[in-house]
């Protein structure tokens, strides 16, 4: 029988992986240096006539868990939300080695995310909202060319 666990119970870390930008913050913030990464660059094509752009391509994406102690620096400190904690705890192995998880099998951990707490209907929106409310109330500002 599962127990009944509190909503913010730190379990494993998932991977999404299609946030990832390989800024590689999470890596450089981990106190235990668990957090293992490896990308390549790719040159994307001009749209247009602009030049043409790279990005990173995420190659490996993995953490040791005999090494992490679950601080949720490597959470906190990611700005694209591309990792999560999951509240599954039983993923013991009988080889150490077993305990590093690849991108796989981080991605497998998403699926048991629980969604986000609904937000305090009494706290004050997000200064994001306000100003986009703010703005909606005064109307469409012509744009700059006929303000003139």
């Amino acid at each position: 029988m599962q127990p009944d666990l509190p909503p913010r119970s730190r379990g494993v870390i998932a991977l999404f992986e299609e946030n990832c930008t390989v800024c590689m913050l999470c890596a450089r913030e981990c106190p235990d240096w668990c957090i293992y990464i490896d990308s390549h660059k790719e040159t994307l094509p001009a749209e247009g006539g602009g030049r043409p752009r790279t990005r990173n391509v995420l190659d490996r994406f993995a953490i040791d868990f005999a090494l992490c102690m679950y601080c949720g620096i490597c959470i906190e400190a990611c700005p694209f939300d591309a990792l999560f904690w999951s509240p599954e705890f039983e993923y013991a192995e009988y080889d150490i080695a077993e305990l590093t998880h690849e991108k796989d099998r981080l991605r497998e951990w998403m699926w048991t995310v629980p969604p986000p707490q609904a937000h305090d209907p009494s706290a004050e929106p997000p200064k994001e909202v306000a100003a986009a409310e703010k703005a909606a109330a005064r109307g469409a500002r012509p744009p700059r060319e006929e303000r003139t």
